[in-house]
């Protein structure tokens, strides 16, 4: 181990990953998370192309297959329940609409624990409530009231970053609400989902249902146009009020959906949004996943943006002995490309899925569309960072 120790925000999916990655590399890691524990369930995520590569190389292929919801594939339907089109997960390599690598935010999270907390220290319940920078170091008062000595400091705490806000500047400098609102949440499967996804598309509102590993159970997905309001993340009720007057009358399965908005464990409801800033670092703190680069649930990409973000993140940083500057600024420069690219994705998705016979989407140069595409899925190359430090899979225990 070097005597380079990293604190990392955020117990999701980016900061776990970094902590992994960053172990290997000779780094001694703390990650602090605000929630007091691990929090399950959440939407279905996917890895696809690199992120696949990325988790082949973290030893974890196994672990994260055996825990996929192992959806066979998607039905877009029409109000009366009739297939009109039919995506499976093989399509593409596995890396089509529906990914062959499928798994919900919460399972992946707990995989990514597992992993590394036998080597990583976790703080769960406490925050960063001041932080104050030196050219040597980071020093970090927290909410509990300790206080600690960095050399680096890592915000993977989301998409409402409270360390981008308290670093960086206001949320509203860099997140970019793309005019639609999405809603998720777990229900009965009374369905009849037999592993396969489905989904209902019309005059700029969705509705979809998704399978997970419990039979018994299913995810609703609704989102709506909005362009011009910001959600009160307090107001849970109000939310569902909103959801309900936005979809009512939908059609499809709908109405049934919304008959469990007031006994599911686990409702969430945000506006769509990207994060987009010209730097990832200022000083020794920087930025990696939806922290730094969201590019939106319906981008398809927040997982292999996080798995790749936290692979070149820890190698550049360790091959440039721990110098931020140069560390962070190889990160910037080999991620940034992966990055709009699947920002892009994300926008053009949105706009597919507010268009109306009145506001039809753009037709799509389709030549230019393959090449997006392959640019958000092949991502940049992986170095192996030869010469670097690697404790290899696993790790050595501290």
């Amino acid at each position: 181990m070097s005597d380079i120790k990293v604190l990392v925000t955020g117990a999701s999916i980016a900061g776990p990953a970094l902590a992994h990655w960053l172990h290997r590399r000779g780094a001694e890691v703390t990650v602090v998370e605000q929630a007091p524990g691990l929090r399950p369930g959440g939407q279905a995520v996917d890895a696809r192309g690199v992120a696949k590569e990325a988790i082949r190389r973290m030893g974890l292929d196994a672990a994260v297959r055996a825990a996929c919801t192992n959806t066979a594939g998607a039905y877009s339907v029409d109000a009366e329940g009739n297939v009109l089109e039919t995506y499976r997960a093989d399509d593409n390599d596995g890396d089509g609409y529906v990914s062959e690598i499928e798994i919900l935010r919460g399972d992946l999270a707990q995989v990514l624990y597992d992993d590394t907390s036998p080597r990583v220290e976790y703080v769960f319940g406490d925050r960063i409530a001041e932080l104050t920078q030196d050219p040597a170091g980071v020093d970090v008062t927290f909410a509990s009231g300790g206080r600690r000595r960095f050399d680096l400091v890592v915000g993977a705490d989301g998409l409402h970053s409270a360390l981008r806000s308290m670093v960086f500047g206001p949320r509203e400098r860099f997140v970019r609400h793309l005019g639609l609102v999405l809603a998720f949440f777990t229900v009965p499967n009374e369905f009849g989902l037999d592993g396969w996804m489905y989904d209902f598309q019309q005059a700029g509102r969705w509705a979809g249902l998704r399978p997970v590993p419990d039979p018994t159970r299913a995810i609703a997905m609704l989102s709506f146009p909005a362009a011009d309001f910001e959600i009160d993340h307090r107001d849970v009720e109000g939310q569902k009020r909103l959801l309900r007057e936005q979809m009512a009358g939908f059609g499809w399965e709908t109405a049934r959906i919304l008959e469990h908005l007031d006994d599911t464990p686990d409702f969430y409801l945000d506006q769509v949004a990207q994060v987009v800033m010209d730097h990832w670092h200022t000083g020794r703190v920087g930025l990696l996943g939806d922290a730094a680069f969201s590019a939106s649930p319906m981008s398809g990409a927040g997982t292999g943006l996080a798995l790749v973000g936290a692979y070149l993140l820890a190698g550049e940083l360790a091959a440039a002995g721990w110098d931020p500057g140069a560390g962070f600024a190889g990160y910037r420069e080999r991620m940034r490309d992966y990055v709009d690219a699947n920002q892009e994705i994300g926008r053009m998705h949105v706009q597919m899925l507010t268009a109306t016979d009145a506001e039809p989407a753009p037709e799509p140069d389709m030549e230019a569309m393959t090449a997006l595409i392959e640019r958000a899925v092949d991502g940049p190359e992986l170095p192996a960072y030869d010469g670097v430090p690697d404790a290899g899979p696993g790790g050595r225990s501290r």
